[in-house]
């Protein structure tokens, strides 16, 4: 029995002791399905396609991380010192297809590189979290004094058809209903101030954002009702000499909302790295299923800057960590990954 015991102890410091190695370096960045290709000439060198992918990774890193203010601040960089900040790189995919080599590769950045980087810039990042949004597009055509929400609806028709694979903020449009038609037309002459709550809880999304396009026979007017979380911010924008029939000038007015709308997602998300918050956290030894399941959350926030175990024995792991944010922050954070906090002692427990 004693035996047993003691064995299990030992295999317990050895998993943890591991553990250890692999949990106190910071996350990294992984940008995959980077696709670049070359035709096969006398002159074909597979390393200068490679470095071609490096700095198409590098431009998507950025553009998922930073606001669209602060592109060109990270737009000039030689390879060097990208490949300063890369950790790794896989070759997911090579095939020759008429003459042609085409490459698919994944590229692993160093986190605290980049945001060594970002600071260097004064660029702050944004956490890369991808978010649901009800979108509700009410287009009124003053000209004609008519409101258009469903049918005929540029904005309804298209909106989902302008796509960027860097985009975090995914649209899910309403279905035709037309008791929530009848409502919105009953309200035409009030509907800058008209409350679409009753509207949005209908398809139980946290954020939302109701865009109010104003036509007249020169300008677009948009008034956006943002709802994040509760949090509820109105933003106006307007657009010159638009004509909704050319297809082109239409899906640019769309792809430059959604800039906007994705600068503002990121900005409520912004890591502000100058903060570096000490945590310490123990919990159970024994309980291997939460240390793992706690572990993997540190290593999916990028507010974490990096991790480590400090201590262990038979009965408690205490993690200590950077955290680029506040302690309220934190708790909050946690808590929507189910995991609760005693923060009586300078050590918080995991419960």
């Amino acid at each position: 029995m004693y035996y047993q015991k003691y064995l299990y102890i030992f295999f317990l410091v050895l998993a943890l002791s591991l553990s250890f190695f692999s949990t106190s370096q910071a996350k990294e960045f992984f940008i995959n399905d980077i696709e670049i290709r070359e035709k096969l000439e006398n002159d074909f060198n597979k390393e200068n396609l490679i470095n071609k992918g490096f700095q198409e990774a590098f431009t998507e890193l950025m553009t998922k991380l930073v606001q669209s203010k602060n592109l060109n601040k990270v737009k000039s960089n030689s390879l060097n010192q990208i490949k300063s900040m890369i950790e790794t790189f896989t070759i997911e995919e090579e095939k020759f297809v008429n003459k042609t080599y085409n490459l698919k590769i994944g590229v692993s950045f160093n986190k605290k590189k980049i945001f060594e980087y970002l600071s260097s810039k004064n660029a702050f990042p944004s956490e890369i979290k991808e978010e649901d949004f009800l979108f509700f597009p009410i287009l009124l055509d003053q000209a004609n004094n008519d409101i258009l929400i469903y049918s005929n609806n540029s904005f309804y028709d298209n909106w989902n058809s302008v796509e960027d694979k860097n985009f975090l903020v995914n649209y899910i449009l309403p279905t035709e209903d037309i008791e929530d038609l009848n409502l919105i037309r009953k309200n035409y002459s009030e509907i800058e101030n008209y409350n679409f709550e009753n509207i949005i809880k209908k398809y139980s999304l946290q954020n939302s954002i109701v865009a109010i396009f104003f036509k007249d026979e020169k300008e677009i007017k948009v008034l956006s009702k943002i709802d994040i979380k509760n949090k509820k911010v109105i933003k106006s924008n307007s657009f010159n000499n638009i004509n909704l029939q050319d297809e082109g000038k239409l899906k640019k007015i769309i792809y430059d909302l959604k800039i906007i709308y994705e600068d503002f997602w990121k900005e409520q998300n912004i890591i502000n790295t100058s903060i570096k918050l000490p945590i310490s956290i123990r919990l159970d030894a024994k309980n291997y299923d939460l240390s793992s399941k706690f572990e993997e959350i540190l290593n999916e926030i990028d507010l974490v800057n990096n991790f480590s175990i400090i201590s262990f024995n038979k009965d408690f792991i205490i993690y200590e960590l950077i955290f680029n944010g506040t302690r309220k922050n934190f708790i909050n954070i946690m808590q929507e990954q189910n995991l609760n906090f005693d923060t009586q002692n300078k050590v918080w427990v995991l419960k």
